[in-house]
């Protein structure tokens, strides 16, 4: 019998995560892979533990990140070789490497990912199976569906667990350390309904409208809403606080994809639900924006990029959270997508980028996760999917705290 989470942890079923015979014969070779990484480490460093207990310190020339990593086997090095960070995931689960802060070790790749290039992607045969792999997971309207299920489907019981009060599943925005969770949520959510410029009587249209917290708090501002989601457990959940807020009148929960809408909008808000898209659908969903957003209307979007500098090595490469967590997902390259927006007659407008709340807001779900866990809230799951799920967080929260990867809100204006 499967548990919950099950096809999670199996994901990487057709894709190539470095072992084999062809691996465990090749391993001990791969000790000259570190003279290479040394060499492509100019900020902070690593040491190294290897499996005969010597020590090895890679970088350390300049400030920066600083890690530990505990080798088991050389194969650890074959997967991250040959199958980049999926297969440094598989290694961590079997236990080919530790490190006390998985963290640290995530941020050193992420600081340093522009010199290190294709030393932690995917290569050869191993490649082009992840791309095969991740190519079947497209995000065609039939198969969104699918993916989004996999990932938001998980059960509203297992995301109220760890998840702030307002079920919000995206950076939040802190004025300060002392800040809870739930007030940086609701922070983020009236900064961008601020960028909207609303007024009672009006209509907006959420793309992605998760749990329902934007949807209400526009509400509360005397606007009607149209959300969407792929989501029915999502869907179910917005209706129930929808109502129990007294705001049925107002807000409407769609389960329909954004390429069937067609209607005419003052606004348009869309957080964190870009990345589920792919490059692919990128002119769709920008359409998507452009065509339901009345003349000189406005959109908010909150995404999350890759930097620019690595990205067609990114989208050419499935990672660790395209095979495990958000299938079919990718992150935008914010030059290409912008000029795309342009396009599509949507000026972009008022750029804010604020990846190291994103890095809090990932260190302390984890902590409340942990928190679940410990108190027996997340029924069904067993140890494997925990520690996938423990890895996900530290694996974005490294790649925040490192650059590579950013969160921003952007404005844009329809001519």
């Amino acid at each position: 019998m499967s548990t919950r989470g099950e096809h999670l942890v199996r994901a990487d079923r057709g894709f190539a995560t470095g072992g084999g015979m062809l691996a465990r014969l090749t391993a001990p070779a791969l000790s000259k892979l570190l003279a290479e990484i040394d060499r492509c480490l100019p900020n902070g460093g690593i040491q190294v533990i290897l499996p005969d207990g010597t020590k090895r310190r890679l970088g350390f020339r300049a400030r920066g990140p600083k890690a530990v990593v505990h080798l088991s086997s050389w194969l650890a090095l074959v997967r991250l070789a040959t199958s980049g960070s999926v297969g440094w995931y598989k290694a961590w689960t079997l236990g080919e490497w530790s490190s006390p802060d998985p963290v640290a070790v995530f941020e050193s790749f992420s600081a340093n990912a522009v010199p290190l290039g294709d030393i932690g992607r995917a290569k050869g045969l191993f490649r082009w199976i992840n791309a095969l792999a991740h190519r079947l997971r497209d995000n065609a309207p039939r198969k969104a569906r699918q993916n989004i299920a996999a990932h938001y489907d998980l059960g509203n019981d297992f995301y109220s667990a760890w998840l702030d009060a307002t079920m919000t599943y995206s950076s939040a925005r802190f004025g300060s350390a002392d800040d809870s969770l739930e007030d940086a949520q609701l922070r983020k959510v009236h900064m961008l309904l601020d960028r909207l410029d609303l007024n009672p009587g009006q209509r907006l249209l959420e793309i992605g409208c998760g749990w329902g917290t934007l949807a209400i708090e526009a509400a509360k501002r005397g606007v009607s809403v149209v959300g969407l989601t792929l989501s029915s457990e999502q869907k179910a959940w917005a209706e129930r606080k929808i109502g129990e807020a007294g705001l049925s009148d107002w807000i409407e929960i769609r389960l329909q994809d954004y390429r069937e809408t067609d209607e005419q909008f003052d606004a348009v808000a869309s957080v964190e639900m870009v990345e589920a898209v792919g490059r692919r659908w990128w002119g769709a969903y920008l359409g998507s924006v452009a065509r339901n957003l009345k003349r000189d209307g406005r959109a908010a979007l909150q995404f999350i990029s890759m930097d620019h500098r690595l990205f067609d090595r990114y989208a050419r490469n499935p990672d660790f959270i395209q095979t495990y967590i958000f299938p079919g997902g990718l992150l935008l390259d914010e030059p290409d997508f912008e000029q795309l927006a342009r396009e599509y007659g949507l000026d972009w407008q008022d750029r804010q980028g604020f990846r190291m709340d994103y890095a809090e807001t990932l260190k302390r779900w984890r902590e409340c996760y942990d928190q679940a866990v410990a108190r027996g809230a997340l029924k069904g799951f067993e140890e494997p999917f925990h520690s996938l799920w423990r890895y996900y967080l530290m694996y974005c929260e490294g790649g925040f705290r490192g650059g590579a990867i950013d969160v921003a809100q952007v404005t844009m204006m329809k001519a």
